[in-house]
């Protein structure tokens, strides 16, 4: 406890929450907290007086973590993310601390059931797709590693959105997942800081004849911290997401108020806290862009004041901050952090510009998350000048040392220098962030061999030239815990009993069950868990969606974010093929098939939601045709979540990651899907291939076009309506798209889809894929009739997937990166006079 003067800590055997017992814990929870007894509780309460007691049970391990941080003065990594898709949090810490079985006996005695209870918990809506995912396993990683590592985001009020279907359109609504708090966070007044936009730049010279520059009348936010204890795997390590709210410096304009002006009186309170509402506003209008780019620097500069307070508590010397942190850039987000921590040590800290970018660079590492030029992060550059001026100077000033240095190296080569300009030039100027990423940074990484092999040969060709030691590769992973231990508990039970636990925290031990893979008991054991997962599904969708599944059909799965070189058109293509075939040949041998859909679109991306449409009207005619019964069957789970695939991937057979080869930066579903056993078909694209090295070519369904070869096909001039010329199936589904088949209320709505496909190009070579990925559909239904065959590849699957844990990932960032190293958190309490107390 604090002493007199608030400045030291200790804890004694008495104080400690392990003291008491887990069920009397979370009976005074209920009782004094939430002023309920077991007559009035319901579910909710249930469900928040256990939260509260598991967090309590972290709560010491989390202060003793921070504490030996700051005593062991440790190297840390900062982990800045505009998402951090987290999903449910009290199954995971269950699990993490060891507590679950014993909370189960816990609820069951009192008449309730933990999977019930565990239903109650929203998802926490900090993310939306594969990049918040990363970041939320590799916390995960991070702690039970024993990592010194904290993550850094935004605490959105909304998430990106509920979302719902209306005559088969994505309509949004708000996600509002903290309408009712979070039991697992822990707001931090006393850390808030100031945040400026707009105002102005002075400069003058002081009596040293030195240059100071002055950013002035600004608009000002505060940003609030509020924690959330990440706990690791059989640990003592408790690590800390950090998440900032937008506050406004004044809440309340009386003299507004007083002359009756009461919208005027709260609309600064309203404009500041908007930063922080929602995740990813749409884009689209200048307003929209403005809010994004302020949500970016926000959270940035937050991050940056609280890492150098941080930093400050054991170094008064900031000369030092890149040896004693680094700050790792998912993605170009956060890219603004680089310009930030300068402008923070020159004007701020009066470092010279040397010495501060020397720390700069020396601190930073970016992530690449994308081969999509149109997804590389521009800013228009008076936009930024009106929001960040100060920030614009010091760009400038980056690209004018850099630049310089390029034409020194490339002999003045004009072509180079204008594609490694942090500026692009042109009717507007636009800020190009991954330059500035790749400029600003010790490390740029790819996530997965292939992607990083296309960055350095293409996208970023001439830095690699430039910069060859600072590209890497870093081939992303999943946890084990969530995705395995957490979210098929049959399945683990099953691998524990043949291998141990200690695949839990090193995946590559998965191998040892290879051995039983001809083993005729496991084998059942194995098939029978896959069907068991398979009816829970069955009977989910059944209670939610009134829609009836075949549990002995193959469950083929895809979902992810709705984008168009995600290729979902693919798959609801040959959904319609199959259909055809069948209403021909209603007597042919067809191995049943339930085709299952999930994402989002974003809200603005006009093209991916007409593929949802497409896919639910499709849908609508298939699951209604009493001709087709159980062989078909379609189904797109609106407001896909972490939970909601959590119920998903242990069911599924068949795992489609069919994005158009040269486009997908690695994928992490793939892997969540080959973890629990079930096979995929895929394009030589992103992580597949490192899969494939992995299981064997034999053990999963490859099709398509290398990347190499979609290039090859583009140069020689790919003609697309050759193929619906050609081939008689094509034909037959765009010739029903064209005469309304599947919208005869609606007619021509998918004909945008019909332009893309036959005249506009077709992007993402559906047409020239199309052959080869139905053939190999075909293929995937004759493997399924062999039950020993098809689930002798699953275990194979899984007994590979030691490569794809989080836990590696991680290894390699802190290793090579980082160099970071872990720190032991002690058992023993804290005692007087051991470390100063501080709240950090």
């Amino acid at each position: 406890m604090p002493d007199q003067n608030g400045s030291s800590i200790y804890f004694t055997d008495e104080l400690k929450p392990e003291s008491y017992s887990l069920k009397n814990q979370i009976a005074e929870h209920l009782e004094f907290r939430l002023a309920k007894d077991k007559i009035t509780a319901t579910k909710e309460d249930n469900y928040r007086a256990l939260a509260y007691s598991i967090r309590d049970r972290m709560v010491r391990r989390w202060l003793r973590t921070q504490q030996q941080y700051i005593q062991q003065n440790v190297k840390k990594v900062h982990y800045l993310s505009m998402e951090f898709l987290m999903g449910r949090l009290l199954g995971n810490a269950l699990i993490n601390l060891g507590f679950y079985d014993e909370c189960s006996k816990i609820l069951n005695e009192n008449g309730y059931n933990l999977e019930d209870i565990r239903e109650v918990e929203h998802d926490m809506g900090l993310g939306n797709g594969g990049l918040g995912r990363l970041a939320a396993c590799f916390l995960d990683s991070m702690a039970t590693m024993e990592l010194p590592a904290f993550g850094y985001g935004i605490r959105y009020e909304y998430g990106i959105f509920e979302q719902l279907f209306e005559n088969g359109w994505q309509v949004e609504q708000p996600d509002n997942w903290l309408n009712v708090g979070s039991p697992w966070e822990v707001i931090r007044p006393e850390h808030t800081y100031k945040i400026k936009f707009f105002g102005r730049i002075e400069s003058r010279i002081d009596h040293n004849h030195r240059l100071h520059i002055e950013w002035v009348d600004t608009q000002e936010v505060e940003a609030l911290a509020y924690d959330i204890p990440i706990p690791g795997y059989n640990t003592q390590t408790v690590n800390s997401l950090r998440l900032w709210e937008a506050k406004a410096t004044h809440d309340f304009d009386f003299a507004s108020f007083n002359q009756g002006d009461y919208i005027r009186a709260v609309e600064n309170k309203n404009e500041s806290e908007n930063i922080s509402k929602v995740l990813y506003p749409n884009d689209n209008s200048v307003e929209g862009k403005e809010l994004r780019l302020k949500q970016q620097y926000f959270f940035v500069s937050a991050s940056l004041q609280d890492i150098i307070r941080k930093h400050k508590i054991s170094n008064p010397d900031m000369t030092n901050f890149h040896e004693k942190n680094v700050i790792q850039l998912n993605d170009t987000h956060p890219a603004i952090a680089i310009p930030e921590l300068m402008r923070l040590l020159i004007d701020d800290q009066g470092l010279p510009w040397d010495i501060a970018w020397k720390i700069t660079t020396s601190t930073f590492a970016y992530t690449n998350h994308t081969l999509l030029s149109e997804a590389l992060e521009k800013w228009s550059v008076p936009l930024f000048q009106r929001v960040l001026p100060r920030h614009l100077q010091i760009i400038y000033e980056i690209n004018y040392r850099f630049l310089d240095a390029v034409r020194k190296h490339f002999h003045n080569d004009l072509t180079k220098v204008r594609e490694m300009s942090i500026i692009q030039e042109g009717n507007e100027q636009f800020i190009r962030m991954a330059n500035l990423a790749i400029v600003g940074s010790m490390s740029v990484n790819g996530v997965a061999e292939l992607h990083t092999q296309i960055l350095k040969a293409k996208n970023f060709k001439y830095f690699y030239e430039y910069f060859p030691e600072k590209f890497n590769c870093k081939t992303n992973g999943i946890t084990q815990r969530r995705w395995l231990r957490h979210a098929n508990h049959e399945l683990s039970e099953l691998i524990s009993s043949k291998i141990g636990n200690d695949w839990i925290t090193d995946l590559y031990k998965l191998k040892e069950i290879e051995k039983f893979a001809d083993d005729k008991d496991f084998l059942a054991e194995w098939q029978q868990i896959k069907q068991t997962k398979k009816v829970q599904l069955t009977e989910f969708i059944e209670s939610k969606y009134n829609i009836k599944l075949n549990p002995d059909s193959i469950f083929d799965v895809q979902i992810k974010r709705m984008h168009e070189y995600k290729r979902q058109l693919l798959n609801i293509m040959n959904v319609i093929r199959m259909y055809n075939f069948v209403k021909e040949n209603p007597a042919a041998d067809f191995v049943p098939r339930t085709f299952i859909f999930s994402g989002k679109a974003a809200p603005g991306y006009y093209k991916a939601k007409l593929i949802i449409k497409l896919i639910n009207s499709v849908a609508d005619v298939i699951n209604n045709d009493t001709e087709i019964d159980d062989k078909i069957k379609v189904v797109f789970l609106p407001n896909y979540s972490v939970t909601l695939a959590e119920k998903i991937i242990p069911a599924a057979d068949l795992s489609e990651q069919i994005s158009t080869a040269g486009y997908e930066a690695s994928g992490t579903g793939n892997m969540k899907f080959m973890l629990n056993g079930a096979l995929t078909i895929g394009t030589l694209d992103g992580a597949n291939i490192e899969m494939m090295e992995e299981m064997g070519r034999d053990n999963l369904f490859i099709f398509g076009l290398s990347a190499d070869e979609v290039i090859q096909i583009r140069e020689e001039g790919y003609n697309p309506h050759l193929y619906y010329e050609n081939n008689h199936e094509i034909k037959e589904i765009i010739d029903m798209l064209a005469t309304n088949y599947f919208s005869p209320v609606e007619p021509n709505i998918f004909k945008p889809i019909i332009d893309e496909l036959l005249y506009n190009g077709d992007k993402y070579c559906l047409m020239a894929d199309f052959e080869s990925y139905t053939k190999t559909q075909d293929e995937v239904s004759e493997l399924f009739k062999d039950k020993q065959a098809w689930f002798r590849k699953s275990i194979i699957n899984v007994a590979n997937t030691g490569k794809f844990s989080s836990d590696r990932t991680i290894n390699e960032y802190a290793e090579e990166i980082w160099k970071i190293k872990p720190v032991k958190i002690d058992k023993k309490p804290l005692t007087m006079g051991e470390i100063k107390y501080r709240n950090v």
